[in-house]
């Protein structure tokens, strides 16, 4: 076996140790794990275990799921890459550009103001919901969040990560099909994946054996995020699950592979980052990996795969920024476990 796969278990091990982490770390080479680490509580107070079938919210990693879900609708022909936002909701949000297309919104160029900033976000444990959460319960009900934000830039512009972009796609799903978007992710992407513990569950009727997350102080995250999750986040799964999404996504089990390709095509550099982006979905700047990524409070997570080795990572922590100094270490070593 590769010298690199031999020691990674021993490196996540230290690094765990280093920075008192809390979550899971898994690394797979060709759907075999070389490395599984778990650590930390999933309920403090009652000291349940972290485990390895752990649900965690996952936050913006399942930007992938909400990409997944429209492009569906795009093969069905419910929606168009071109279908304009305005369209489907002639009435609302006035402020956004007529011009803003289902595509724009995937690849994070509408330019729209996003009711969710992180440039100028701040420490995400700070943060409050303008709307009390208990009210934010389906994608529409976060249609007065979005509202009153001016169009910052013209439609395909430039890029832009936008969260309220994500809630609109949901919202556009919901219009298009008539249907729950939580009920289309798990018809078109969660169960065609094998993706058997991932839901979109109210932060106030959480299942058995899920992760509470928390914050730097100690408190649970339950104040700071939406009851349930739209387009742009609120989704809880497992380490397993996404183990089998990334099989699965590139086997065509969800989408036919030349849909699948669209979305993981690189469509704009991000220098800041050293990364690139698709289509709900990151990339790494110098190899074919292809990432989804999660930061809220009392959540981080990433996984990551590489096409051509068949490597993938996942990690998730229930601590706002829990996840970071794992997912560096395997990013450093990522290119050497490839074999490049």
């Amino acid at each position: 076996m590769h010298h690199g796969l031999v020691t990674i278990q021993a490196d996540i091990d230290a690094l765990a140790d280093q920075t008192d982490f809390s979550g899971v770390v898994v690394v797979s080479a060709r759907d075999e794990r070389i490395a599984a680490f778990t650590r930390g509580f999933a309920d403090r107070p009652n000291a349940r275990p972290i485990t390895l079938e752990t649900t965690f919210g996952v936050a913006s990693a399942c930007k992938g799921l909400t990409a997944l879900t429209v492009a569906s609708l795009i093969e069905s022909g419910e929606l168009r890459p071109e279908t304009t936002l305005r369209s489907l909701l002639p009435e609302a949000l006035p402020l956004v550009d007529d011009a803003v297309t289902i595509e724009h919104l995937l690849g994070h160029t509408s330019g729209i103001g996003d009711y969710l900033d992180e440039e100028v976000l701040g420490d995400v444990d700070e943060y409050v919901m303008a709307l009390p959460v208990h009210r934010l319960a389906s994608p529409r009900d976060y249609l007065p969040l979005l509202d009153g934000h001016p169009q910052r830039t013209a439609p395909g512009a430039s890029f832009a990560y936008n969260n309220g972009g994500y809630v609109l796609l949901s919202i556009a799903a919901e219009l298009a099909t008539g249907r729950s978007f939580y009920d289309l992710v798990a018809e078109r992407v969660t169960r065609p994946a094998g993706m058997v513990d991932t839901d979109y569950p109210r932060s106030d009727r959480m299942p058995a054996g899920a992760a509470i997350g928390y914050l730097a102080d100690g408190r649970s995250n339950v104040l700071h995020l939406p009851v349930r999750g739209a387009g742009d986040g609120g989704a809880y799964s497992t380490v397993r699950d996404f183990e089998t999404f990334w099989g699965s996504l590139f086997a065509g089990r969800i989408l036919p592979m030349p849909a699948v390709e669209r979305l993981v095509a690189p469509r704009t550099d991000v220098p800041s980052d050293s990364r690139r982006y698709g289509l709900g979905f990151w990339l790494r700047g110098d190899r074919d990996t292809v990432m989804l990524e999660g930061s809220d409070a009392g959540v981080s997570c990433r996984t990551a795969h590489d096409r051509p080795f068949g490597l993938t990572y996942v990690v998730i922590s229930n601590v706002s920024d829990g996840a970071w100094p794992m997912v560096r270490l395997l990013e450093e070593r990522l290119p050497s476990l490839a074999g490049g």
